[in-house]
């Protein structure tokens, strides 16, 4: 896992990109600017897309590319951009076959306690990235984690996006993340679901993207290993998470200051 991430080499590493597949042009252009981005800065990163949302609010959503299609694109963005892939899996069949084409799995919040999907990703002896199901306690994510690690794939990292108190809104409990570190895993940040509004705009998810940014800040402060973002060229045009979604253009100046105060966190510890 250390050679993905830079774990215990670097401040901070990064797992970012468009929340779906939705062009080959798109993703280059995200994963590039990032990568340029944090070569500059002497972070890490992870390219991420999901080549499927099985999850989005209304039956008549985008849901990405077929899964061959999807997959095909993924290997074909991390062999031209030279980066570790992210992507998602919703069901257990289906990590067997993603692990070929990309080098880390994403288990989503609300999968977050389904067993053989775990046991199915960490039989692959890819990273697994496990995020948080709104609905567990931070000191749950070990019994998610020791799922995977029961397959011997030690390669699991934990990832906070907020826990879903009934009104649309998450809420961030910054407490939580040291618990988190407890386990042994690395732990994430999911900076822009965290501002998520699930199902606060009727037939599809609000946002309030512009606290992200300050959610970041506090995150890093408390200890993070990594970041978790999606970011768009025209956020307003995205397919799928339009409103949470960061500007890409903003995305470069806020690494910048998140790896500074990285840097200062360890001057503490």
């Amino acid at each position: 896992m250390n050679k993905i991430f830079g774990i215990g080499t670097k401040p901070l590493f990064v797992i970012a990109g468009p929340c779906v597949i939705e062009s080959e042009e798109i993703c280059l252009e995200v994963g590039s600017t990032l990568k340029k981005a944090c070569e500059r800065l002497g972070i890490a990163y992870i390219f991420k897309a999901s080549f499927d949302k099985a999850n989005r609010s209304s039956i008549s959503s985008y849901r990405g590319k077929s899964m061959q299609e999807g997959l095909e694109l993924l290997r074909k963005v991390g062999d031209a951009l030279n980066v570790p892939v992210l992507t998602d899996v919703h069901e257990s069949g289906q990590p067997e076959i993603v692990a070929r084409y990309v080098d880390v799995l994403q288990v989503p919040a609300f999968l977050a306690r389904q067993t053989d999907l775990l046991l199915a990703c960490g039989k692959t002896g890819k990273p697994v990235n496990i995020k948080k199901g709104q609905f567990m306690s931070p000191q749950e994510m070990q019994l998610a984690a020791s799922k995977v690690k029961s397959t011997g794939n030690d390669q699991v990292l934990l990832t906070e996006r907020g826990t879903f108190f009934g009104y649309n809104r998450l809420v961030n409990d910054f407490t939580g993340i040291p618990v988190m570190k407890q386990t042994g895993c690395p732990v994430v940040f999911d900076i822009t679901h965290s501002t998520q509004q699930p199902a606060g705009l009727g037939n599809q998810s609000g946002g309030n993207p512009q606290y992200a940014p300050m959610l970041a800040r506090a995150a890093v402060a408390a200890g993070v290993d990594g970041l978790f973002l999606e970011c768009h060229p025209e956020p307003s045009k995205a397919l799928s998470d339009a409103a949470t979604m960061l500007p890409l253009r903003q995305v470069p100046q806020l690494l910048e200051q998140l790896t500074e105060l990285a840097r200062l966190r360890q001057s503490w510890e």
